[in-house]
């Protein structure tokens, strides 16, 4: 009996740091995510992050008027608001927060973002092409209010597996079924990538 209380405390304790991380959440904290589906895997494979993590989501944190907080994001059919607990759910989440000496730029950046919903989904990973996917929508809410200077950085993609070399089966599958070429070499950005951004924390 006393293991399962102990075991129970364990539990208990765990869950109520997860929550007071969750509540010291501020507008513009980056909230990176592993998603639990085909294509989040598919990312993850293909990226590697600070330390052993990879992540294949990326949202910014925002807060209402009202101080309800919901997360912007370019998800599923474009850019949209999305409360924080449907974000949480799809997924482990990790926030991280631009430091001190940045900070000014979060207005900016937040409004930028904001003024996106509404914008279609990139489907086919390629920058500046009118559309948005997740890490992009970020890196331009930035560039916009770092006043056209680049804040995060662009990398050329790629969708081979690391472990091959080869392009990933997922990946030559998915732009078959666009119609395109894989925009290999492309510059571009991904989730994983702007969490190692030294402007992080």
């Amino acid at each position: 009996m006393r293991c399962i209380l102990c075991i129970l405390y364990v539990f208990l304790l765990a869950a109520c740091e997860r929550r007071q991380g969750r509540d010291e959440w501020q507008a513009g904290d980056l909230l990176f995510q592993s998603l639990r589906s085909e294509l989040g895997s598919a990312i993850e494979e293909v990226t590697s992050g600070a330390g052993e993590r990879s992540f294949s989501h990326v949202g910014m944190l925002v807060v209402d008027s009202a101080g309800r907080r919901h997360v912007v994001e370019a998800f599923g059919s474009g850019v949209q608001l999305t409360p924080v607990d449907t974000f949480l759910q799809r997924g482990a989440t990790v926030a991280a927060r631009l430091k001190a000496e940045y900070r000014s730029l979060l207005p900016a950046a937040i409004a930028f973002a904001l003024q996106q919903v509404g914008t279609p989904y990139d489907d086919a990973y390629l920058y500046d092409n009118g559309k948005y996917y997740c890490s992009e929508l970020i890196y331009d809410a930035f560039l916009f209010a770092n006043c056209g200077c680049p804040f995060f950085m662009l990398e050329p993609m790629t969708f081979k597996s690391p472990a091959t070399g080869e392009l990933a089966d997922e990946w030559r599958q998915h732009y078959e079924a666009l119609g395109i070429p894989v925009p290999e070499g492309n510059p571009g950005c991904n989730p994983t990538g702007l969490s190692r951004s030294d402007k992080l924390e």
